[in-house]
């Protein structure tokens, strides 16, 4: 209670600079606590729908077989990568065809489509995961600077008017360096959880990513051995 209060009067006591950078620092909280929600439902969501896709595929004998059932997996990073090498693999097999003992499979030089799309969607997919992070990290790194900055103008303010009047009594002093002092708080309470949640998500994320590059190369690894004849050479026909 008596913390609340003494908030309230360095308030009302700060300089319209002062105000001004509280103001600012609680836009930025607002945005900050905006991305770690939405980040971790984001990763919640994922987290959830990757288990469900990796199952559905452990489960098939063909690694085209859910793409051909049409099965989606709406949120998961690991889908949207497979989804994209299995596009691209289905396209190759219906225009660059090889036929290898009556079965159809596609070159080396078309199977590098096939990796560079992976990569390409393993790529798009990290940046999804990681878009917002960057307010985070400004939240970080600027909190604490911002509040310093109000907090300094408010004290420079404080003996500025101090020496004008010539009245350098501790009545004269305290509302004023209290008020300055409320932007450093500010600062800190911005940055503080901000910390906490950057670190938790960048985590995850990394995580995430982590696991998404292993499905990439498994699933490169079972579609090369699958539908990739290694020993016909772009353009070649059997």
């Amino acid at each position: 209670m008596f913390a609340a209060n003494a908030a309230v009067y360095a308030i009302q006591n700060a300089t319209t600079e002062g105000k001004a950078t509280v103001v600012a620092l609680l836009i930025l909280s607002l945005f900050s606590w905006t991305i770690i929600i939405t980040k971790f439902r984001q990763l919640l969501i994922a987290r959830q729908a990757t288990k469900k896709f990796l199952a559905a595929y452990s489960s098939t004998r063909d690694p085209l077989d859910i793409q051909r059932k049409g099965e989606e997996f709406d949120g998961a990073p690991a889908y949207q990568l497979y989804i994209r090498g299995a596009d691209e693999l289905a396209y190759q097999l219906k225009n660059n065809p090889v036929t290898v003992k009556g079965e159809r499979r596609i070159s080396m030089a078309s199977f590098e489509a096939v990796k560079v799309a992976l990569e390409e969607a393993a790529s798009g997919e990290a940046m999804a995961l990681e878009k917002g992070m960057i307010v985070l990290s400004t939240a970080v790194a600027g909190g604490p600077f911002i509040g310093l900055l109000g907090t300094v103008w408010g004290v420079m303010s404080t003996f500025a008017g101090i020496a004008e009047s010539r009245a350098a009594t501790l009545t004269a002093m305290a509302p004023g360096v209290a008020a300055a002092l409320v932007a450093t708080v500010t600062g800190l309470l911005v940055a503080i959880p901000a910390m906490f949640g950057y670190n938790f998500l960048v985590t995850s994320i990394r995580a995430m990513t982590v696991d998404m590059d292993n499905f990439a190369a498994e699933l490169s690894s079972e579609l090369a051995h699958r539908y990739v004849d290694h020993g016909t050479r772009a353009g070649s026909r059997r």
